[in-house]
C-alpha cells in the first residue's frame, strides 16, 4: 500500500521535468518576430518582381535547367532594373539569414535573438558586393572592357538572386520545420559553392575569347577577386 503514494510522486515529479524540459525546447526554439517579418518582406520583394514581370520571372527560375533568361535578357544588360533590383534586395537579407544561421550554430554566443549581429552581417554583406562591383567597374575602364564586364556582372547578379531564392526556402526550412544540423549546414554550403562554381564557368565561356586572350589577368583576377574575397568574409565572420 506504501508503494501507492511514492509512485504517485515519482509520476508527478517525472511529469513535472518532463514540462519544464518541454518548456526549455520551446523557449529555445521561439523565432524572433524579426526573424519573421523579415521572411515576410522577401517574400514580399519576389511577388513584386513577378508582378513586374510575370514571363521575365519564369525564364529567371529556369536559370537551373536552361540559359533562355540570358538569351533574351541579356543581350542589352541593364543591371539595376526594377526586377534585379528588387530580387538584390531579396538576396542580401537571404544571404544575409544564412551567414546568421550558420553563427547560430557554430557559435555559443549567439543566438536567434541577437538581431545586432544580423544587422552587422548584413551591412558587411552589402558592404562587400558594393565594393566587388564597383572594383570590377573599375578594372573595366582600365582595360576597356566595359560591354563586357557588363555582361559578365548582368549574368553573376542573375545567378546570384537565384542562389538567394534558394537559400530563402531553405532559411525557412531550418527555422520552422527541421533542426539545423552541421552535416545539413554544410551540405548546403557545398551546394552554394558548387553552384557558383557553375555560374562562373558558363561566364567565362561566354567570354571564351576575351579570356584565352588575357588569359593570365584572368587568373590574376579570379584569385584576387572571386576566390579571396570570400575567404577574408569567412574570416572576419568566424573571427569578429
Amino acid at each position: 500500500m506504501l508503494l501507492l503514494p511514492v509512485n504517485c510522486v515519482l509520476n508527478e515529479v517525472n511529469l513535472s521535468l518532463e514540462i519544464e524540459a518541454l518548456e526549455e525546447i520551446i523557449r529555445n526554439t521561439t523565432i524572433p518576430d524579426w526573424i519573421t517579418l523579415l521572411l515576410f518582406v522577401c517574400f514580399a520583394l519576389v511577388a513584386a518582381a513577378k508582378m513586374i514581370n510575370a514571363s521575365r520571372f519564369n525564364e529567371f527560375i529556369q536559370l537551373v535547367i536552361s540559359n533562355k533568361y540570358f538569351l533574351v535578357h541579356g543581350k542589352n544588360p541593364q543591371i539595376f532594373n526594377p526586377f534585379n533590383s528588387l530580387l538584390l534586395l531579396v538576396q542580401i537579407v537571404s544571404v544575409s539569414m544564412f551567414l546568421f544561421l550558420l553563427l547560430v550554430y557554430f557559435r555559443e554566443d549567439v543566438s536567434l535573438h541577437n538581431h545586432i549581429v544580423f544587422i552587422q552581417i548584413m551591412g558587411f554583406y552589402t558592404l562587400f558586393i558594393s565594393l566587388k562591383f564597383y572594383i570590377d567597374k573599375i578594372i573595366a575602364t582600365l582595360f576597356s572592357i566595359e560591354k563586357h564586364m557588363e555582361t559578365y556582372l548582368y549574368q553573376k547578379l542573375s545567378f546570384r538572386n537565384l542562389i538567394a531564392l534558394l537559400l530563402l526556402i531553405f532559411n525557412i526550412i531550418l527555422l520552422y520545420a527541421v533542426d539545423p544540423s552541421s552535416y545539413l549546414l554544410m551540405i548546403m554550403v557545398a551546394v552554394i559553392v558548387v553552384y557558383n562554381v557553375i555560374s562562373l564557368t558558363y561566364s567565362y565561356k561566354v567570354q571564351e575569347k576575351l579570356v584565352r586572350g588575357h588569359l593570365f589577368y584572368f587568373i590574376l583576377y579570379l584569385c584576387a577577386l572571386e576566390i579571396s574575397p570570400y575567404f577574408i568574409m569567412y574570416k572576419i565572420l568566424v573571427f569578429q
